[in-house]
């Protein structure tokens, strides 16, 4: 059962400049250690990284809080060459979404400068016969 959608469209620019301001306090608020690493290990483009910021916002609008109650660090997002992005979430955000009996979330990144977007949508997954 669908249970919420987000969208969240950022300027690649800004969030290329913020990033090159703060680029420690930048990353450390916005990504878990595991991002970090992955982030910094693959060279990612301002593009991706902008795009996986969107991401962030798009699932917690989509789990119906927005940035507030739970942090943007709080949804981390799992992407492999060819696949799905994964989302995983913890602290306040795993508490909100278990609180509307989300189960999954699905999540879509796109970028084509001078933007990035994602899309996020939250459902209950059918339970296993």
């Amino acid at each position: 059962m669908f249970l919420g959608v987000g969208v969240d469209l950022v300027a690649v620019e800004r969030i290329t400049r913020i990033h090159e301001k703060y680029p420690e306090r930048f990353l450390d608020k916005i990504f878990t250690r595991l991002e970090k690493k992955r982030f910094l290990g693959q060279k990612a483009s301002p593009a991706s990284l902008a795009a996986r910021y969107a991401a962030k916002e798009a699932v917690l609008k989509a789990i119906g809080c927005g940035i507030g109650p739970a942090a943007l660090k709080e949804v981390e997002i799992f992407t492999s060459q060819g696949k799905q992005p994964l989302v995983k979430l913890h602290g306040e955000a795993t508490r909100l979404a278990r609180e509307k009996k989300i189960t999954a979330i699905a999540v879509s990144l796109t970028h084509e400068p001078p933007f990035a977007c994602a899309v996020a949508a939250a459902y209950t997954a059918p339970e296993k016969s």
